[in-house]
């Protein structure tokens, strides 16, 4: 049972592990170049609306439209969509990023909720564990403390049920 419970543990960790192995084989590949709407995607919308730039629904922005602008300027002079993120990262900081970036404090960020969900399975396979594994009351037990009764007691119960019935 506990072999089963640590596979199942291993196999789920190394699941929730695999979109960090694809992120990071994006990043070291070669860029290639980015579309507007794959950079505006990566942007949180200044104005309040709590979309990204992509999907802002303000008709006149004052942010997203001056940004879709400044993002088309960037590709046609050749950056690439992580050049651009950064750029924007480094005048408006961290906030202007639609997801956190997985370095240094917010790696915690896309950790917690994986680790909270395992550490809630661990705990709940312990628990059903140890309730499997703790022994049923015995039968014999169980008679004794029927006999504990008193004898009297039992007589005018019994009389009385089958007056009663």
């Amino acid at each position: 049972m506990r072999r089963v419970a640590f596979l199942l543990f291993l196999l789920a960790s190394l699941a929730a592990l695999a979109p960090f192995g694809s992120a990071l084989s994006r990043t070291v590949s070669a860029p290639s170049r980015a579309s507007l709407d794959e950079v505006a995607e990566g942007l949180t919308c200044q104005c309040g609306c709590g979309l990204t730039v992509a999907n802002c629904n303000h008709p006149m922005c004052s942010f997203s439209v001056p940004v879709r602008e400044q993002i088309e300027k960037m590709l046609n002079s050749g950056l690439t969509k992580h050049q651009i993120l950064e750029q924007f990262r480094a005048k408006y900081g961290e906030k202007v990023l639609s997801s956190p970036q997985p370095e240094g404090f917010n790696l915690l960020a896309w950790v917690m909720p994986f680790a909270a969900i395992f550490f809630g399975a661990a705990v709940i396979l312990i628990v059903l564990a140890r309730w499997r594994a703790r022994p049923s009351k015995p039968i014999a037990e169980a008679n004794e403390s029927v006999q504990g009764y008193d004898v009297k007691l039992r007589y005018r119960l019994r009389r009385e049920v089958e007056r009663l019935g």
